[in-house]
């Protein structure tokens, strides 16, 4: 599962071939969360409200990058790293 990004103690993963919808993976400690990369829904899990406030921004910022990365992670081939929310 390559890493993406990491921020404020987040760190953003995508697996290779994973299933639909395209989505990417926030980790804050103990939890974890699934996060549409289109719309920002989580489709699984929970993060606490700021973890998941700080994520939301990030998407915000680089959902052209994370679908490039979901396109390139279906072949699968190298990801691209994005850069951390500042």
């Amino acid at each position: 599962m390559p890493r993406l990004s990491e921020f404020y103690g987040i760190v953003i993963y995508m697996y290779f071939a994973d299933h639909a919808p395209p989505h990417f993976h926030a980790i804050y400690a103990e939890h974890e969360a699934l996060v549409r990369i289109d719309d920002g829904a989580i489709i699984g899990g929970r993060l606490p409200t700021t973890a998941g406030r700080l994520v939301e921004q990030w998407r915000m910022l680089h959902r052209d990058e994370l679908s490039s990365n979901w396109a390139l992670a279906q072949v699968p081939t190298a990801l691209s790293s994005i850069e951390p929310l500042q």
